[in-house]
């Protein structure tokens, strides 16, 4: 494969976002949260299809029980792919008409990690929570104006959370009982960096970063050094993940809103050099 490869499709991303790696589907799946829609990809067959939703959706995680958890709106749902039922989980903000959620990921202990963020992404409204498999939710962390990619070490002793307003992705360590150390800033973008967005750790510790603005995903070390980007040709770089059998094959989203680019809102697949972690799942 070349380094970079524009998945075709007969359609673009207003603002592509979450994708997750299903290693028992062989799979990919990725939201664009303004179109409401869940998009997979079959790595079989290559064939693209999608589920449309009556609210913003920000992510999808897979149950480990079957079906997914989706962040639609201002809840968490359960997700039926089968029959396109859902099924109230949780409901975090009931009153923050003016949120919506927009990122997550899960651990290795079942829980899912999940951000909230204001819809026109101006205002520090938003907050950190943590889903317990009980279905119980709590707030970690705020505020936040545009909360993004949490990130969470393959030994679950510490996560990544970042504000993409602020140019920084903060370190967080993860105590026992699942409450969060202090907040301390681990990556201070520089403005030629673009902003961070969506992220992943590879299986050698080092953190990809979609590069919001700056049309490319980057590797940082475990220190946090810039080491290397993969350009590609659109400026808004959303989110990144690993998969295939093998988990060393990188998909990249991105979005189309707000820019004329003939790439902008495309899924890109890249040759990253190396391998990723294993996706996991929620265990509600």
């Amino acid at each position: 494969m070349s380094l970079v490869r524009i998945v075709e499709r007969d359609r673009r991303d207003v603002l592509g976002e979450g994708p997750l790696w299903s290693a028992r589907e062989n799979a990919l799946y990725w939201t664009d949260i303004l179109s409401r829609r869940l998009n997979r990809l079959s790595l079989g067959t290559g064939a693209i299809s999608a589920w449309v939703f009556d609210d913003y959706l920000g992510w999808a995680i897979e149950r480990e029980r079957g079906g997914f958890v989706i962040g639609l709106g201002r809840r968490v749902l359960r997700f039926n792919p089968e029959t396109g039922a859902t099924r109230l989980l949780a409901n975090p903000e009931p009153d923050r008409v003016e949120n919506r959620i927009n990122d997550a990921k899960a651990d290795a202990q079942g829980r899912i990690w999940a951000g909230t963020m204001s819809i026109n992404c101006s205002d520090p409204t938003g907050s950190f929570y943590r889903l317990d498999t009980d279905g119980t939710v709590t707030r970690v962390d705020g505020p936040y104006t545009i909360a993004n990619g949490p990130a969470i070490a393959a030994d679950g002793s510490f996560l990544l959370h970042t504000d993409t307003a602020l140019a920084t992705i903060f370190r967080f360590d993860i105590n026992d009982d699942g409450s969060l150390g202090p907040r301390t800033p681990f990556i201070a973008f520089q403005p030629e960096w673009g902003n961070p967005d969506g992220m992943t750790f590879d299986a050698e510790g080092c953190l990809w970063v979609g590069c919001w603005g700056a049309g490319c995903v980057t590797r940082f070390s475990p220190e946090g050094e810039r080491m290397r980007s993969i350009a590609l040709p659109a400026s808004q770089i959303t989110s990144c993940t690993f998969a295939g059998e093998a988990l060393d094959r990188m998909f990249v989203t991105s979005a189309g809103d707000g820019v004329d680019e003939p790439h902008g809102g495309a899924l890109f697949e890249v040759d990253p050099g190396c391998r990723g972690l294993a996706t996991q799942l929620y265990r509600g």
